[in-house]
C-alpha cells in the first residue's frame, strides 16, 4: 500500500510539472517620451504582481513568469505597433500589460493585440475613444476613462471658485478627449471658457501659444499635456510672462517632477489624477517600499492590478490562451467572490483552483465596468508649499 501510494504522488508530481509552463508576459511602456518619468514604478508594479505570482507556485500546476518590457514611446504610434508586434510574434507573449498613452494603445490593439487574439490591459490609457473601439473583448483597462475625468475636474474647479479657464491641451487622442470632455461639462455646470487650443510636444518654446492663451484670458489655465514636454512649457512660459499663475493639472502633469521642477511657483495650482484610498491602497504602497520604488506614483497601482488581473483570470481558465482566458478578466475582478488585496494573489490562485469565485480588489479597489474598464476613483491634489498634497478622494 505505501509503494502504492509513493507511485501515485509520484505520477502526481510528473502530471504537475508536465502541466507547467514559462508563461511570457508583455510590457509596452513609454520609457521614453513624455511620460517616461513615472514609466518605472509601472513598469516595477507590473513586474511586481508577476513576481508574486511566479514565486506563489501556484498557477496552472507551477507555470512561472518571465516579464519582456519594450519601449513605445507613448507618443509614435509606428514604434508602439513594432514594438509589440515583437512581443507578440518574436517572444509569444500570452499578454501585454501596457500600452502607455492613449494613441499608441490604440494603434498597437487595432494591428496587433485584436488581430492575433492578445489580451492587452493599460493601467493609464484613459482617451473616452477607447470604450467604443471593437477589441473583441480583448482590451481592459485599470484606469478609467477621461469622459469621467473631465466632469471630476469640472467639478474641483468650480468648487474652488473659478469660473473662467483656458485650456490647453496636447495635440493628440488623450489631450483633446479629455479637454472636450471637461469643456463639455464644465459649461454644463456654469462654468465660461475663453479658448480651448492644441499645442505639440517637443518644442523649445511655446511663447506663441502662451501669447494666444493670455489674450483670451480666464481665471486659471486648465494644461492637459505632459509634465516632461509641452505641458512644462506651458507653465514655464505662463510664468514667465506673468500669463497665469494658477494652473489645473490633470493625470499627465501629476508627479513628482513637476514638482521639482517648478516648486513653489505651482503654490495656487491643484488637480487630479486617478487613483484609491483604502487597505489595497496602503498595503500595496508598502509592498512597492520593501521592492524599493514608490507605489504611490501615478498609474504604478493599476499596473500591479492589470498584471494580477490577467493571471488571475488564466488560473480561472485553467489556461494561458488569451483567446480563452479573456472572457475571466471581469470574472475574477468583479463580485461576488472572496475579496483579493496585493500580496494574496497566491490565495486568489488556490481558491480559483478550488473552484471558488473571488473579487480581486487589488490596490485601486478595481471594479470593472462595460466595455471592460475601471470605474474610477481620483485624487484631488494641490501643490502647497512646493509639495504634491493629496487632499482627498472622488
Amino acid at each position: 500500500m505505501k509503494k502504492l501510494l509513493l507511485a501515485s504522488a509520484a505520477g502526481a508530481l510528473i502530471a504537475g510539472a508536465a502541466g507547467a509552463e514559462e508563461i511570457k508576459m508583455g510590457i509596452s511602456l513609454g520609457l521614453t517620451g513624455p511620460l517616461e518619468s513615472i514609466a518605472p514604478p509601472i513598469q516595477k508594479g507590473a513586474e511586481l504582481a508577476m513576481k508574486e505570482v511566479s514565486d506563489s507556485g501556484k498557477l496552472l500546476d507551477g507555470s512561472t513568469i518571465t516579464p519582456i518590457a519594450v519601449d513605445n514611446t507613448c507618443i509614435d504610434a509606428a514604434a508602439s505597433v513594432a514594438a509589440v508586434e515583437r512581443l507578440v510574434t518574436s517572444e509569444g507573449v500570452k499578454g501585454i500589460m501596457g500600452g502607455m498613452c492613449s494613441g499608441e494603445t490604440i494603434a498597437s490593439l487595432e494591428k496587433v493585440g485584436v488581430p492575433n487574439g492578445v489580451v492587452m490591459i493599460s493601467p493609464s490609457a484613459t482617451s473616452p475613444a477607447l470604450s467604443t473601439l471593437d477589441d473583441k473583448g480583448f482590451f481592459f483597462r485599470t484606469s478609467p476613462s477621461d469622459a469621467r475625468q473631465g466632469q471630476v475636474m469640472a467639478d474641483i474647479v468650480l468648487e474652488r471658485g473659478i469660473n473662467s479657464v483656458a485650456v490647453t491641451y496636447t495635440n493628440n487622442d488623450y489631450g483633446k478627449g479629455l479637454a472636450d470632455s471637461f469643456a463639455a461639462s464644465y459649461k454644463e455646470k456654469g462654468g465660461s471658457v475663453t479658448v480651448v487650443s492644441a499645442h505639440d510636444d517637443g518644442k523649445g518654446d511655446y511663447s506663441a501659444e502662451v501669447a494666444a492663451l493670455a489674450a483670451a484670458g480666464g481665471d486659471a489655465l486648465i494644461v492637459v499635456g505632459y509634465a516632461d514636454q509641452g505641458g512644462a512649457g506651458i507653465i514655464q512660459g505662463s510664468l514667465d510672462t506673468g500669463a497665469f499663475d494658477t494652473f489645473v493639472l490633470p493625470d499627465g502633469m501629476v508627479n513628482q517632477a513637476l514638482v521639482e521642477r517648478f516648486g513653489t511657483q505651482l503654490e495656487t495650482s491643484f488637480g487630479q489624477n486617478p487613483s484609491a484610498e483604502g487597505e489595497g491602497h496602503d498595503k500595496y504602497a508598502e509592498m512597492a517600499t520593501a521592492a524599493g520604488f514608490d507605489g504611490t506614483s501615478a498609474f504604478s497601482g493599476e499596473a500591479y492590478d492589470a498584471a494580477a488581473m490577467m493571471l488571475l483570470a488564466m488560473q480561472a481558465a485553467g489556461t494561458s490562451d488569451p483567446k480563452l482566458y479573456k472572457d475571466k478578466v471581469m470574472e475574477v475582478t468583479n463580485a461576488p467572490g472572496e475579496k483579493i488585496l496585493p500580496g494574496e494573489l497566491a490565495k486568489g490562485l488556490e481558491l480559483l483552483a478550488a473552484g471558488e469565485d473571488i473579487d480581486y480588489v487589488g490596490a485601486t479597489s478595481v471594479e470593472l465596468v462595460e466595455p471592460g474598464e475601471s470605474s474610477g476613483v481620483y485624487r484631488e491634489v494641490d501643490f502647497k508649499g512646493g509639495k504634491l498634497n493629496v487632499v482627498g478622494f472622488r
